[in-house]
């Protein structure tokens, strides 16, 4: 754990992403659904429900296929922790990468495209989610708001947010800003 550290006055401790994993593997976690860390801080979110999770697993099997298609060495993976030390181990609902295999969480290096899908979450997705994110250099995020039937897409990612946002509804073709080649179509996500 963190060192100890003499205090004048109490401070927030941050949990680093080794300290998170030694709660995750002693169990302390499994009372919760799905667990996060965000900014040092364990966050934890609801079940999902029928709309979630077949708009997540839809968008899955149609990323999965088109990547196929690309032969770029890039898979899509369901809700894979994804390692951005030193204080932060989110759970995206889909992430592309380029190492699926192996132990552990995804490592950030190989993190090409994360996807969050949207039924009550949408204020921390856009907001906490996204600065995230582009503070961690991860190339492309989409949103798939469930409400507003659209997917909203960030790229050129930097300390300050994203540099590029747009929306694409329901029922058009979506193409990644930053892989090549790859487009999906949205009908019948909702």
């Amino acid at each position: 754990m963190n060192a100890h550290v003499p205090l004048d006055v109490p401070r927030r401790l941050w949990l680093r992403v080794e300290d998170f994993m030694l709660l995750g593997n002693a169990g302390a976690l499994d009372g919760f659904r799905k667990s996060e860390l965000i900014d040092g801080e364990v966050i934890t979110t609801n079940a999902q429900f029928r709309p979630h999770a077949y708009a997540q697993s839809q968008l899955l099997i149609r990323l999965a296929a088109a990547l196929d298609g690309l032969d770029l060495g890039l898979a899509a993976v369901i809700e894979a922790a994804v390692a951005m030390p030193p204080h932060d181990m989110p759970e995206p609902d889909i992430t592309v990468t380029s190492e699926p295999c192996g132990d552990g969480p995804v490592p950030l290096a190989s993190v090409a495209l994360v996807v969050e899908v949207d039924s009550t979450t949408r204020d921390f997705d856009l907001g906490r989610k996204a600065a995230l994110y582009a503070r961690h250099e991860v190339p492309e995020y989409w949103v798939v708001d469930l409400r507003k039937a659209e997917i909203v897409r960030h790229w050129r990612p930097g300390a300050d947010g994203y540099g590029a946002r747009d929306a694409t509804p329901f029922g058009a073709t979506i193409t990644a800003a930053s892989i090549t080649g790859l487009s999906v179509e949205t009908a019948g996500l909702a």
